[in-house]
């Protein structure tokens, strides 16, 4: 089974992509994650991708699409792949249903954390405060809550009219979410089942 953890920065997809990891043998394909591995493993892939890195610009969809597909190839009896931080735009999304189809795969459901963009910018805010984290600045929050807005959002009607997404109160405890979330799995297995 293929999913897509889907919601704003900090809404939790990371906690719950680990649980899933830990509780069920997904394999969390991270993009930025993947790209750090490739950089490190010397392949030809990894080469151009230190080469984009190195010289400060985007790593291509194509590039992310093949390390996706390489996950693919060497974990063919894995329970699924949980996508994190990918797609982010329509061409992304129809560039991974493309390539998933060329193994026989799809996404079969994508879970989407909804949440108060407020109360995470508080949250955020908050622990900046607290513990003075960089990567918890406030202002740079808000761009990328801008970011998502306007690029990530618009796959809500794309996975809507697929008929896959599944909408979840993001905002409850991370025990309420997780049982959630597995409440969608259970039927989408029941359903690919049948």
């Amino acid at each position: 089974m293929n999913l897509i953890l889907f919601g704003p920065p900090a809404a939790g997809k990371g906690t719950q992509a680990k649980k899933l990891v830990g509780e069920r043998g997904f394999i969390q394909l991270s993009t930025g994650d993947m790209l750090r591995a490739a950089r490190s493993s010397g392949s030809e892939l990894g080469k151009r991708v230190a080469a984009i890195m190195d010289s400060g610009s985007l790593v291509s969809d194509e590039v992310v699409i093949s390390l996706i597909e390489e996950q693919l190839a060497k974990n063919p009896k894995v329970a699924g792949f949980i996508f994190d931080g990918f797609p982010r735009t329509i061409p992304q999304a129809t560039a991974l249903d493309e390539s998933l189809a060329r193994s026989g795969q799809k996404v079969d459901v994508v879970i989407r954390l909804k949440v108060d963009e407020q109360a995470l910018i508080d949250r955020i805010t908050r622990r900046f405060e607290a513990e003075g984290r960089a990567d918890d600045n406030p202002e740079a929050f808000k761009k990328r809550l801008v970011a998502y807005n306007s690029q990530t959002a618009p796959l809500v009607e794309v996975y809507s009219g697929q008929g896959k997404l599944r909408e979840i109160d993001g905002m409850a405890d991370v025990e309420t979410v997780s049982a959630s979330i597995a409440r969608i799995l259970d039927a989408t297995l029941a359903q690919k089942a049948k």
